[in-house]
This record gives C-alpha cells, structure tokens and sequence, in this order.
C-alpha cells in the first residue's frame, strides 16, 4: 500500500490515519479516535473505535518505521499488560455510550513506513484478545 507521509506528520498520527482509512476500505465505520476516559484516573486512550457487522471494535494501532534488519514490527508491542488496559478502557466506553449488551472484540493494525521507498504496509490482526 503506497502512502506518502506528510512530513510534519509525526509517525504514530500518520499510522492512526492510514490505518483508519484501510478499516474504511474494509467496510468498517469509525465512531470515535483517540477516546479516553474524562472520568477518574486516566485509564489509557483506545485508538480507533469502529463498527462493523453489528460489532464494537477496538482497535490498538502500531506504527514503526523501517529499519531494514533491525526492524521490530509494531504488533511485537501488544503485550498483556496493554491489552488489560485496553480492555479496562473498552468497558468505559460501552457503558459511556450505553452499548453493554453490544458484542465486541479487540484488533490491531500494524503500520510499518519504509521512508526510502514511501510506503506503509499495513497489517489487520483480527480478535486478538478474548
């Protein structure tokens, strides 16, 4: 997938855009960027909340740039402890909007930016936490 990114753009903004347009082009209905809560003790911040088929999805977004060898893809940095907060987070957010009885799952989007050749790859992980 080739996309130039801006330059002033800073790399995790511009992973949240390609990766909203690519769940876009899936069919996938944003509802909310960047939600956190406003309440109590800032629990984190969900990247992208969208819809599709009738499900809530919550999606974590990683970006990193390419560095040849010694590049570690985005997705390596979903780990346990990330995926609780988000999932902490997720429970705000439905019972916020009233959507508890709403089935739900958690994605991620990989974006990995080869600056040398101007091209994100992206990667859709579907379901990664139960």
């Amino acid at each position: 997938m080739a996309q130039n990114k801006p330059k002033n753009l800073k790399i995790g903004v511009y992973g949240e855009e390609i990766a909203c347009r690519f769940l876009q082009k899936k069919g996938y209905k944003i509802l909310e960027r960047n939600f956190s809560n406003t309440r109590g003790v800032r629990l984190g911040e969900i990247d992208i909340v969208a819809c599709f088929r009738e499900r809530i999805i919550f999606v974590e977004v990683k970006t990193r740039r390419f560095l040849g060898d010694m590049t570690v893809l985005p997705e390596a940095n979903i780990n346990k402890q990330k995926l609780h907060k988000l999932s902490k987070i997720a429970q705000v957010y439905l019972k916020q909007k009233r959507l508890e009885n709403k089935p739900y799952q958690f994605d991620a989007v990989s974006v990995l930016y080869n600056e040398t050749e101007k091209k994100a790859f992206v990667k859709h992980i579907e379901s990664i936490f139960i």
